[in-house]
């Protein structure tokens, strides 16, 4: 079934649907691949009372052995790839401050390949064959999905680094990324105190953009509003001309969007083509951050709006060292963003959890991560007790001409995560969608 066609499905079901085909994946052919100053401290909360039994730990070795997950090619890899290089260095700072609880990190690297079938098969390569400890990886949710599955099934542990639609919790999953309350609900928020009233939301066709503006619309109805207008486009999709001109008939005050890849090069490019000013036209992105900016060309982008947890201009000391850390490893000219800086202290947080239970065994190491914080470059994070998320600082920014956000609000402190948005009171119902 193609992209267009799963979007066309019931919610529900195109998640059906996806995490079966993730567990069909036993019948495919698996393939291979490899590679691999002193670093900041983590915090722990007091250890459990008990640990629940898993699966028999590995062999004793004097490695231990993690996957790296992402697009490395296709559509995706214009964000993808930066995050692969971060959990990299996450790894090289370890390893040369004595690795976790004295063995050096060994990594197995592979390529989602922009394609989800693909992320699920890759994801039980990495558990089944090369029997890694953990997998930092995935972008869409759309692979987040199909991998879960999979993590469940072998008992895997999954670090997914970036910001998605809520709606899920998994016992194999820690979600490093901020969840709905932590980056698209604030953003509407601010939105409205802005006085913005007319939404045009303009999303890639899969489960993170329509399940988010499927909150955002029971957001709008609570504050009276409803959206002038929702278009969705394939992934990969490159020709906005004519979704530009009904924007254009919608005459909406902000565009809401949740494209992804490579489709916001071409958008915002065509998006300036036509005229259309941030002055006049101000769109907010969720998914647009300083490494897609790079690729979208500053110029087409300078004066919208983005909503995230971190940028490369935060003002706090172990931005400052991570910056200079990821521009002395992979050039000047590279930037730093909010799903490069997750999986950067997300792999902190996994070596936290692993020395503070003395093992790489999954229940040991979900039990001790239990409140362990981490002063990461865009503020102190701390995973929930329960549902595995982090608290983050949300922030809203205008990008500038030179590439880079200047921060223009933010939540003032860690907003506690509540994936299914418990605590909302116009979100009653959403619980129920996603069981």
């Amino acid at each position: 079934m193609s992209l267009t066609g799963l979007a066309k499905l019931p919610v529900l079901l195109r998640f059906a649907l996806i995490g079966a085909a993730a567990l069909l994946m036993p019948l495919m052919l698996s393939a291979c691949g490899s590679e691999p100053p002193p670093a900041p401290a983590a915090t722990a909360a007091p250890a459990a009372a008990s640990q629940p039994a898993s699966a028999p730990a590995a062999a004793e070795s004097d490695t231990i052995k993690v996957g790296i997950l992402h697009s490395l090619s296709g559509t995706m890899s214009i964000s993808e790839t930066a995050v692969h290089d971060a959990e990299l260095l996450a790894i090289e700072e370890i390893n040369a401050s004595g690795g976790v609880m004295g063995k050096q990190i060994e990594v197995v690297i592979e390529d989602g390949a922009s394609d989800w079938p693909t992320f699920a098969e890759k994801a039980r390569k990495l558990l089944q064959e090369d029997e890694v400890s953990v997998v930092f990886g995935g972008w869409t949710s759309a692979s987040r999905k199909a991998m879960l599955p999979v993590f469940e099934a072998n008992n895997g542990l999954l670090f997914y680094p970036v910001q998605y639609e809520g709606l899920e919790t998994s016992p194999n999953i820690f979600y490093t990324g901020a969840t709905t309350n932590q980056q698209i609900v604030p953003a509407i928020e601010y939105l409205l105190e802005e006085g913005k009233t007319k939404f045009y939301l303009l999303g890639s066709d899969y489960v993170f953009p329509r399940t988010s503006n499927l909150i955002i619309n029971k957001q709008l109805a609570a504050a009276g509003l409803e959206a002038v207008g929702e278009e969705y486009t394939p992934l990969g999709h490159t020709e906005y001309s004519t979704v530009i001109t009904k924007i254009k008939a919608a005459d909406p005050d902000v565009v809401f969007n949740t494209l992804n890849g490579d489709s916001n090069v071409a958008f915002f490019k065509q998006l300036k083509d036509a005229g259309i000013t941030a002055e006049e036209l101000p769109t907010i992105s969720v998914s647009v951050a300083e490494e897609e900016i790079t690729g979208i060309g500053a110029e087409n982008i300078a004066g919208h709006l983005v909503a995230w947890n971190y940028f490369q201009t935060t003002d706090t000391p172990e931005n400052v060292k991570f910056v200079a850390a990821f521009k002395t490893k992979y050039g000047e000219n590279r930037v730093t963003d909010d799903p490069i800086e997750a999986g950067y202290f997300g792999v902190y947080l996994w070596k936290a959890a692993v020395e503070k239970a003395g093992t790489t065994d999954v229940a040991a190491v979900k039990e001790a991560a239990k409140g362990i914080q981490f002063a990461a470059p865009g503020g102190m994070v701390t995973i929930h007790n329960e549902n595995q998320h982090v608290s983050k600082t949300v922030r809203i920014g205008t990008v500038r001409d030179d590439g880079q956000i200047d921060e223009i609000w933010n939540s003032g402190s860690p907003v506690v995560p509540d994936p299914y948005l418990d605590t909302y009171e116009w979100a009653a119902g959403l619980r129920e969608l996603a069981q």
